[in-house]
């Protein structure tokens, strides 16, 4: 019987336990609450356009200005702590010249974006104008007043995907690459054909049209311009050259 008494006793502890971690529970989510509402709502903790560092941008150079600030317009008037930090960030990668960015909250009222900016590596020219192009392919809005001493890269068109863009990029700086120092001489470079690149090399007061094919791209020309005082001597007047073959090369009427 004492045994069978045992069994049938009501679990109190398990029951005044269960009580007190709901009453913390509750608790918390009061506070929680309290605290909520104090960060939400405290004139001390608004983003105010009369505060003349209340939204600062680090890394800021050609994107935007106006387009940054559009991002944050509708968090002036309200608490720092309303601000969607994820989705403001994931407005300004939609920014063209934004190529990663973050969004932090300064204590008590301020925001703070940090702006890491895309780097053009060449011009691009299409009917509607002329554009600039980073190494993933990306185009870019030439940004007012700035001054920017880029070869054109040709071969690239307004109907191209994204994929193809960074495909003629990719080929472009491969040939950058390993042309060295002598990259300098590049003032356009066709990449249409990654198996038949073609450039135009300042070659002493002259532009040159180069075909360079799909390799050697350095040794080629360093060998054009070691006889370029005999090429010029024999065909004067032309400015088109294949040096796709090693043992040769031929002037192009």
């Amino acid at each position: 019987m004492a045994r069978e008494s045992k069994r049938k006793r009501f679990p109190w502890r398990w029951v005044f336990g269960a009580a007190v971690l709901a009453l913390l529970g509750v608790s918390a989510s009061m506070a929680a609450q309290r605290v909520r509402h104090f960060v939400t709502t405290d004139p001390q903790f608004t983003l105010s356009r009369d505060h003349r560092n209340a939204l600062m941008f680090e890394g800021l150079r050609y994107a935007s200005r106006a387009k940054v600030l559009r991002v944050f317009a509708p968090d002036f008037g309200r608490s720092i702590f309303l601000t969607p930090l994820a989705a403001r960030r994931r407005e300004l990668l939609a920014i063209d010249w934004v190529e990663d960015a973050s969004v932090s909250r300064i204590w008590p009222d301020r925001l703070v974006a940090r702006i890491h900016e895309r780097q053009p590596v060449a011009f691009v020219s299409f009917l509607s104008g002329v554009l600039l192009i980073d190494r993933s392919g990306a185009l870019l809005d030439p940004p007012a007043q700035a001054q920017f001493a880029f070869p054109v890269l040709s071969g690239v068109r307004e109907t191209d995907s994204a994929q193809q863009r960074r495909e003629r990029v990719r080929t472009f700086l491969r040939v950058q690459e390993d042309m060295g120092y002598l990259a300098k001489d590049i003032s356009e470079l066709d990449a249409s054909d990654p198996d038949d690149v073609r450039i135009v090399a300042q070659v002493g007061n002259r532009a040159i049209e180069l075909l360079l094919g799909d390799t050697n791209f350095v040794r080629r020309y360093q060998n054009f311009l070691s006889h370029y005082p005999e090429i010029q001597k024999r065909s004067p007047g032309v400015k088109v050259f294949d040096l796709r073959l090693e043992d040769r090369i031929t002037a192009r009427e």
